[in-house]
Formats: structure tokens, sequence, C-alpha cells
């Protein structure tokens, strides 16, 4: 039995070997031999899916594609609706839980690459029969030699995050705005949105994009000097501290700064390239911090982030954190249970 690697090639009989060797494979026939979805047997939760681009059932014409930022547009079968269980299941999938594993070929004669894990991200709201859904490959991105032996054509990104005025030029600015309003991750968005916007799972990006985090907090460092030098406490802005950078994210906080007052600002600083609903990972260290220091602790979340031109939006969130985000666990730390 072929072990499943990424960024390798597998034929169905080999895929089926692979998730359900107890059964037998039939070609051409079954669920394992036809399907292109396919349930991973005693793992509720858990897929296949088997994509060959351009497949046609019946009179439709499925329309699939991945972009260079390892977003996927897919569709389901026909014959399922937005009521329907599986497309329920799938709207809520979570990644941190189970699994859907992407098997993806160009040509019906071809071996099916296997492109990793999927998250979900969006879906459209108002099509079905088939449903329309964007999935983020987790194990993004591939390699290059991969994706041209598979024979793909990768898309550009379409989403435009600034809205900035044509023959408008900006450089090191950032625009402080008010908190989002919350929206539910699994809502999905209109097919005018869906159609016009394949944006990736930021989160994923960013939490791999060191150089993203630093000058997110380059930029703030230097607002906050530059503000206490504005207002004439040049004796504050000398004593603003990047705290990140000098102790390391021991600290709780990457930014030690003042207000006018001279008391002083603990500033945590999280930076996205993506919309200003993005979520965010934060340590135990920086949310013990900030209940810590309620009145000094500042969260500046800096989002739609031009790395290049290093001009960003920014809004904040002051105090106690615990009582501001909704915290999701990604992972646990265990012990064997005591006895007491």
């Amino acid at each position: 039995m072929k072990n499943l690697e990424l960024w390798s090639e597998y034929s169905r009989e080999q895929i089926h070997s692979i998730f359900s060797p107890d059964t037998t494979f039939t070609p051409q026939a079954g669920t394992w031999g036809l399907h292109g979805m396919v349930r991973v047997p005693d793992r509720p939760g858990d897929w296949v899916f088997l994509v060959s681009l351009g497949n046609q059932q019946g009179e439709h014409l499925f329309d699939e594609s991945i972009t260079e930022d390892g977003v996927l547009s897919w569709q389901s079968q026909p014959r399922l609706d937005l009521s329907s269980d599986v497309i329920k299941s799938l709207i809520n999938h979570d990644d941190r839980v189970n699994n859907i594993y992407l098997f993806l070929r160009a040509s019906r004669s071809n071996d099916y690459g296997y492109f990793g894990r999927l998250g979900y991200l969006t879906h459209d709201t108002e099509r079905e029969n088939p449903v329309y859904f964007q999935w983020q490959i987790l194990d993004w991105p591939a390699p290059a030699e991969f994706i041209e032996r598979v024979g793909i054509s990768l898309i550009g990104q379409a989403v435009e995050l600034q809205s900035e005025s044509k023959g408008v030029v900006r450089i090191n600015e950032l625009i402080f705005e008010e908190p989002p309003k919350p929206k539910p991750r699994n809502a999905g968005v209109k097919t005018n949105e869906f159609r016009a916007q394949k944006a990736p799972d930021y989160v994923l990006q960013d939490s791999k994009n060191k150089k993203l985090g630093l000058e997110g907090e380059l930029l703030v460092l230097e607002k906050e000097i530059q503000s206490l030098r504005d207002a004439g406490r040049h004796d504050l802005a000398d004593k603003v501290v990047h705290v990140s950078k000098v102790e390391g994210d021991g600290a709780g906080h990457d930014v030690r700064s003042y207000d006018l007052e001279g008391s002083p600002k603990f500033i945590e600083i999280k930076t996205t390239k993506g919309p200003a609903t993005t979520p965010f990972f934060i340590s135990p260290n920086e949310l013990v911090f900030s209940i810590q220091h309620p009145e000094n602790y500042f969260l500046y979340r800096v989002y739609e982030f031009d790395v290049e031109a290093r001009v960003g939006k920014v809004f904040a969130l002051r105090g106690d954190l615990s009582a501001q985000i909704d915290l999701v666990p990604t992972q646990y730390r265990a012990v064997v249970a005591s006895s007491d």
C-alpha cells in the first residue's frame, strides 16, 4: 500500500486502499470507484474529495479552479441544495477537528495529485443545485514542479482590499477605524461577492509570515513616537521601546509607549493583509497580561496592510481582552487526570 504523502500522485484504487482498506474496490463503480465526494469510514465529518477539472455531469459543467494563494473554487453534486445535510455539514466543517483530503487531476486520463487538507472559507448563499464553495488548501503553497506535473494553471488573486482613489499614492500611513461588527464565520456570501473575491485564509498566511508581523510592529512603533513628538513630548518619545525586539515574545506586548500624561501604554500588535474581521492568534501570556493591566493595555489590530507601501488600517481594543474577544482553542496540553 502506498502511503499518503503531500504532492504525490495516486490512482483511485490507491486512494481507496489508504482510507478504506477493509472494503472492496470496484473500478468505475461504487463510491471509491466513481464518486467525487467520499466519506472516510468510521470518521464522521472526514471526507475525500476527488476532483477532475473540467468534469461534466449531464448538462452541468463543473467550473473549478485554484488561485495562486491556494483557494479552491469547488462545486457540490448538482442534486444537492443548501438544505441538504451534506451541505450543512460542509458549511460547518472545522478543520481543527475533521479533515477533507483533496485529490485533483487536470485530465480524466491522469492520476490524482494529493494537495493536502482543506479548510472552509465561504459559500454562495444564493445558488444551489449545485452549491458553490471556496476552500483554503491548508498545506499551501504547493511546489511549482508538482503544479506543472499535475497540469493545472493557477489563477491570479481577484480580491482588492484597498479602497483608495486612483492616482492617490500613500506610504507609511496608519488609519484608525472603529472595531468591526462581528460576523458569523460560516454565514457565506451573495453571488456577486462570491464571484468577485477569492480571498485566502489570511489567518493561515499571517501565521507563516514573520515579515508581515514585524513590519506592522515597526509602523505602529514609528507612529507612537511621532505622535508624542508632534505633541511636544520628546521626553516620552525617547522612552518608547520595541519590547518584542529587545526581549523577544515573552513580555505579553510588543511596544511600550506612553500617553501624553506619561502613563505607560502596553501595545500588542496583530497584523494581517486581510479585512478587519480576520481572526488572529493570541497567546495565554498576552491574554493574562491584558487582564493584569486593564487600564494600560491596548491591542492594535492592523489590517488591509500593504507591506511594500507600509499602509494599513487599524482598530484598537483597550483593557481586559477576555471580555472583548471570543477565544477558540486550537490545541490542548494534556496530563493524566488525578484521582482526587
